[in-house]
């Protein structure tokens, strides 16, 4: 079926049917980490959410590049252009090199990545990797008049760039405010206006990472390695770029004014931003104590969680509220969205057991559109997903006898599930390790047959008995009129 990709741009305030710029090939770029610390839940929303777009558009047949950058230098305490690096304030702390640190965090996070179903992007750089691309983009906005040299240090000239270009139009900024709002911190008298923003810092004596430059012996600013990195890999002007909200100021809007001051047009067609997610109301944090990472909920508990969550838990509970919703993230949300994933796989399953019937009392061509609908109207997975729990009512229906489905129709449904589920969705089947125990499940099918022979012998109440331990122990039996099932609770 021909489908519509309707998605809401940051730019623009409104929804836009998405075409790519050179079909059938998307281009996008979205902001990977900052790989200083443990990943956590403000790492899985962005990484869920563009995973789900960049599988959707597979989907659709798109040949997609996707780049998504990893910050290993420049990215400076505040997001100012004064402190110390984040990455060498951690190698500090942990006596490690630099570089030791990114590795260390980068494994993290990927294996985080993995454990949450996220497909690998096409491409992933380093800001560290591309330091001459960085240098060739601020020779660029030299020649066109955008940046000034002081002491060593490069700067944008912001209100040069706003009598031509509007700087702002993405956050909705206004620059009278920001000349009033803007604090000035130690080291920004060197600056021509208090919201300029740094190209190149050189470095002190003391900073662990930088490199030579025409300007001096020094590092990129934080902002510079997204432009100079997307316009390599994806063209001076690309299809959907991405990331958290708390990316729009300052550093998006750094972005656009760079390539924009570099190549004279705007680099991105598509600006979307995914919401923040807070805990029990308030702001994530680590100085409220509050701040918990995917290894936490996975493996361990903590001063928020009393237990263990799955990743596709996780994902799910994510995929619960569209992406540009605040999601308050709580244990009592996180219980809710583990039960209703085991619903939705145990639906699934049960698809295998029913048998076609010659008739279809059921509309799955409509529940198709539905779906498709849903996820064309600026990827809503939130109706998406109360769609897909239409059909799991329509599939206990069906196991019971209560409706019916001809050989097609049942086909259908079952390419809707797994199409839905698991290639746009991206959640997986997880097993608990004692469900894949053979020593568990021939225990449990040695209790059913010494039962079955309970049975046979109509002992009906050692039979009744017997289900109601194994019951208590978590193993619930369905007697059929044929056999028997079970599984655990």
């Amino acid at each position: 079926m021909e489908s519509k990709l309707k998605l809401y741009n940051s730019l623009t305030r409104r929804k836009k049917i998405f075409t790519p710029l050179h079909p059938p090939y998307v281009g996008m770029y979205v902001c990977g980490p900052t790989v200083y610390s443990e990943a956590h839940l403000g790492h899985a929303r962005p990484a869920i959410t563009f995973d789900m777009l960049f599988r959707y558009l597979l989907h659709l047949d798109y040949k997609v590049r996707y780049v998504r950058n990893i910050t290993d230098v420049g990215h400076l305490e505040n997001d100012a252009d004064e402190g110390e690096d984040k990455i060498e304030k951690k190698a500090r702390l942990e006596n490690l090199e630099p570089m030791e640190v990114v590795q260390k965090y980068l494994n993290n996070y990927l294996k985080n990545m993995g454990q949450l179903n996220i497909l690998p992007p096409s491409i992933e750089p380093r800001a560290s990797g591309h330091i001459i691309e960085q240098q060739d983009l601020i020779n660029k906005i030299f020649d066109n008049g955008y940046a000034y040299e002081v002491n060593g240090s490069v700067y944008f000239d912001v209100l040069k760039y706003n009598k031509k270009y509007k700087y702002g139009k993405l956050s909705g900024r206004k620059l009278e405010d920001l000349k009033t709002n803007t604090r000035t911190l130690e080291g920004q008298y060197e600056k021509k206006n208090v919201f300029d923003f740094a190209l190149w810092k050189k470095a002190a004596s003391e900073h662990l990472m930088h490199w030579r430059s025409p300007w001096s012996e020094g590092f990129p600013g934080w902002h510079l390695e997204c432009s100079a990195m997307s316009l390599k890999y994806l063209g001076e002007v690309f299809d959907i770029h991405g990331g958290g909200m708390d990316l729009k100021f300052p550093h998006h809007e750094c972005e656009i004014a760079q390539s924009t001051a570099a190549n004279g047009k705007e680099s991105v067609r598509f600006w979307i931003h995914n919401n923040m997610i807070t805990i029990n109301g308030q702001k994530m944090a680590r100085s409220l104590g509050n701040y918990i990472t995917l290894d936490d909920i996975f493996n361990r508990k903590n001063n928020v969680l009393n237990r263990t969550f799955s990743p596709m838990t996780v994902r799910f509970f994510i995929l619960l509220s569209h992406y540009r919703s605040t999601i308050n993230f709580s244990i009592e949300a996180l219980i809710a969205a583990e039960n209703g994933l085991d619903r939705l796989m145990k639906a699934y399953e049960t698809l295998n057991k029913i048998t076609p019937s010659t008739i279809s009392t059921i509309d799955i061509i409509k529940l198709k559109e539905k779906c498709y609908a849903a996820i064309n109207d600026d990827l809503n997975t939130p109706i998406l997903i109360s769609y897909l729990f239409e059909g799991v009512k329509n599939i206990n229906s069906l196991y019971d006898g209560k409706e019916h489905l001809n050989q097609d129709d049942l086909d259908l449904l079952k390419s809707i599930f797994k199409t839905f589920i698991f290639d746009i969705l991206g959640l997986k089947i997880e097993r608990d390790k004692s469900t894949n125990d053979e020593f568990v499940n021939s225990v449990i099918d040695a209790s059913l047959n010494l039962r079955k022979i309970v049975k046979q012998s109509k002992d009906w109440s050692t039979s009744d008995k017997m289900r109601e331990e194994l019951n208590k122990i978590g193993i619930i039996i369905k007697d059929k009129k044929e056999d028997v099932e079970w599984e655990l609770e």
